[in-house]
């Protein structure tokens, strides 16, 4: 069980003669709806990048719906501001709040593991679902909405190992799950997905007892 960064973990699996299960980077996104609580998406999404910003749950990107852009970007990235994160958006999120610095298609790719954050605004839940499958790394995913469809929508739609309703992806973590102690939080689909503990390193058999039985 190497534990290391990305390039530990592309060099185990380059190397590796048996199936590896990986806890590969975290390129966490907060997706806030046009049916969004604007002020539980506030607190979210500060307590997802800021509380603690180096770890592989914190959010990367930010995804905004149109409609809610203007009413929600100038304060939230305000906030931002002062609290040392800098900010990089789309050409839609340049317009709403002059001064920031634009985003490339390498940042939407990037883990900074830092107070750096890529803003995007998206037309709608579809496309802030395809960025996510296509730019995230499967790990944790958020999206704030009151919109009862869209939130079950977003979490059978979007490929991660931990899919979130209003709630903040920091807690994506074994221990706040209830699983003891961690060893990593796997980003693959077979045989464990998500955070891993103890059981998750062990497989099964089947014991039968019988008396006699037999098969016809």
């Amino acid at each position: 069980m190497p534990r290391g960064g990305e390039g530990l973990v592309n060099r185990v699996i380059s190397l590796s003669r048996i199936p590896v299960i990986k806890h590969y980077k975290g390129i966490c996104h907060v997706y806030v709806d046009e049916w969004a609580d604007l002020n539980m998406a506030e607190k979210i999404c500060y307590n997802a990048k800021v509380q603690r910003p180096g770890v592989c749950n914190a959010m990367e990107s930010m995804l905004v719906h149109r409609d809610a852009a203007a009413r929600f970007l100038p304060r939230m990235l305000k906030r931002f501001k002062e609290a040392g994160v800098e900010i990089r958006g789309c050409s839609m999120a340049q317009r709403i709040v002059k001064g920031i610095r634009r985003a490339t298609d390498k940042d939407y790719h990037t883990e900074y593991l830092d107070l750096i954050l890529s803003v995007k605004v998206v037309n709608d839940l579809d496309e802030a679902i395809r960025h996510i499958n296509s730019y995230g790394s499967h790990h944790s995913d958020s999206i704030i909405t009151e919109n009862y469809e869209n939130s079950l929508e977003f979490l059978r739609k979007v490929d991660s190992a931990c899919v979130y309703v209003n709630a903040s992806t920091r807690f994506t973590d074994g221990y706040q799950f209830g699983m003891g102690a961690e060893i990593g939080i796997s980003t693959d689909k077979l045989h464990a997905r998500g955070p891993m503990a103890l059981e998750e390193l062990t497989t099964y058999k089947y014991m039968v007892f019988g008396n006699g039985q037999i098969r016809t």
